[in-house]
């Protein structure tokens, strides 16, 4: 018999870069009305002034006045792609920001490879949604609250005794991202993580992270009337 040559099954093609630009666009302008004019002034703008020194500069050659043309369009093109990204990341933060684990969300996705942070708090209370975040990086410790500053201190102090602990030397930097007005913005933590100044190196770095770990996962609540050293694994039927 013979046999039926099996399709593989074909990879779903990854969006071009225009349609993915025109996504971002689509979902900026949701929720930024300012997106439209602020885009088209980014771009008529360098070609207005391209036009400008053209006819200021070309002495009448076709030639030479095209291609000042040419460089403001770029140049538009180019600033409006910076706006364009900044005022979506904007947005972006703006669709998460006063959730519970929005920190967590910037601790993933937008910190520098010098810091180590996780989506994951180091402790959460349960009844108000508050939460501290670890993140450990060349400025030391930092702890995050997210929530009221009147109830998160507390919860931030407790988690800065537990390091000071077990690593006195080390430095621990708190932070408050909620409605107070001394707090920070989401979109700030990274940038107030790269003002710290740096006092460890990056093995000393890894090798506090991999401690903090451990005793986090050492903590791990045990379920009641469970003793760990009498629990046996179960035999197969």
């Amino acid at each position: 018999m013979a046999r039926t040559k099996e399709k593989t099954p074909k990879k779903p093609k990854e969006d071009g870069r225009i349609k993915q630009m025109w996504q971002v666009f689509q979902m900026t302008r949701r929720y930024d009305k300012n997106i439209v004019p602020l885009l088209l002034l980014s771009v008529l703008g360098p070609v207005a002034v391209g036009l400008v020194v053209a006819l200021v500069l070309g002495d009448g050659n076709g030639f030479a006045i095209a291609l000042w043309i040419i460089a403001g369009l770029l140049a538009g093109v180019l600033i409006a792609l910076v706006v364009l990204g900044r005022r979506a990341e904007s947005a972006a933060y703006g669709q998460i920001e006063g959730q519970p684990g929005a920190v967590g969300a910037v601790l993933r996705s937008s910190l520098k490879r010098t810091w180590r942070g996780s989506e994951m708090p180091v402790a959460v209370n349960a009844k108000t949604q508050d939460a501290v975040y670890r993140a450990v990086g060349r400025g030391g410790v930092v702890l995050i609250g997210e929530g009221p500053k009147s109830r998160t201190t507390r919860m931030l102090d407790d988690e800065r005794r537990k390091i000071l602990r077990v690593l006195p030397n080390v430095p621990v930097t708190l932070l408050f991202v909620g409605p107070d007005a001394d707090s920070i913005a989401l979109q700030k933590i990274p940038r107030k993580l790269a003002r710290i100044k740096q006092t460890l190196t990056k093995p000393e770095v890894l090798a506090v992270d991999n401690r903090l770990t451990s005793l986090g996962a050492a903590n791990l609540p045990i379920p009641k009337g469970v003793d760990p050293l009498k629990v046996r694994p179960q035999r197969g039927r």
